[in-house]
């Protein structure tokens, strides 16, 4: 898997826009965002006009870093994406909310979707009670997550995850029992259920060139 050792907290001030990618922190005055809400760099302070391609450049790298993917992978997406009937871009933003890690940051079960990768490649997860390792598979209408069993007996932190998210605001596509520490997807979401600011019609327009 592909690692970014920078801070990822310049991905929002280049992208000018909170993706919240360091969990409760982008909620505080500790994110940078709130100090630096300009582009990083000597130049960042400079007034830049983005026009054509640097618009539609700007949108689709806002998109895969909101949800933590690699360009190839980003590009694997919209490929799927485009081979369905329908509209292109609601029918990516859907299979990208529907993505696992996505949906264990969705419902509170980790802090960050970088947060959610993590727990899952190490197991801690299932999926209709098979475990589950990969991190972008899509979930479908009526899948069942779970907490594996073994990191429900041993896992503190895990319950102390869950436990501190016991107020998170769930979407309408999920339904979720935190005492059970289950989640049942109720319905594919909708493009009203994407919470990122994006245009995804000018990402189709970048990879329709």
């Amino acid at each position: 898997m592909a690692r970014n050792r920078k801070s990822i907290c310049r991905f929002c001030r280049v992208e000018r826009t909170k993706l919240f990618l360091k969990g409760h922190k982008c909620l505080t005055d500790r994110c940078p965002m709130e100090r630096k809400a300009y582009p990083p760099g000597e130049h960042g302070r400079a007034r830049r006009r983005i026009l054509g391609y640097g618009i539609q450049l700007r949108e689709k790298q806002k998109l895969k870093r909101f949800y933590g993917m690699t360009e190839k992978q980003f590009k694997l997406f919209f490929k799927r994406a485009e081979r369905k009937r329908g509209v292109t871009g609601e029918i990516l933003l859907s299979m990208l909310e529907r993505r696992l890690d996505n949906v264990i940051a969705l419902i509170g079960f980790a802090h960050s979707r970088a947060h959610a990768r993590q727990l899952i490649t190490h197991g801690h997860f299932r999926k209709n009670g098979r475990k589950a390792t990969i991190p972008s598979m899509l979930v479908e209408k009526n899948d069942v997550i779970s907490v594996h069993e073994r990191a429900e007996g041993n896992h503190e932190e895990l319950h102390a995850i869950i436990e501190s998210h016991q107020n998170k605001e769930v979407p309408a596509w999920l339904s979720v029992n935190r005492e059970e520490k289950t989640a049942t997807i109720a319905s594919f979401p909708k493009r009203e259920d994407v919470t990122i600011p994006v245009e995804e019609r000018l990402v189709v327009e970048l990879y329709s060139k």
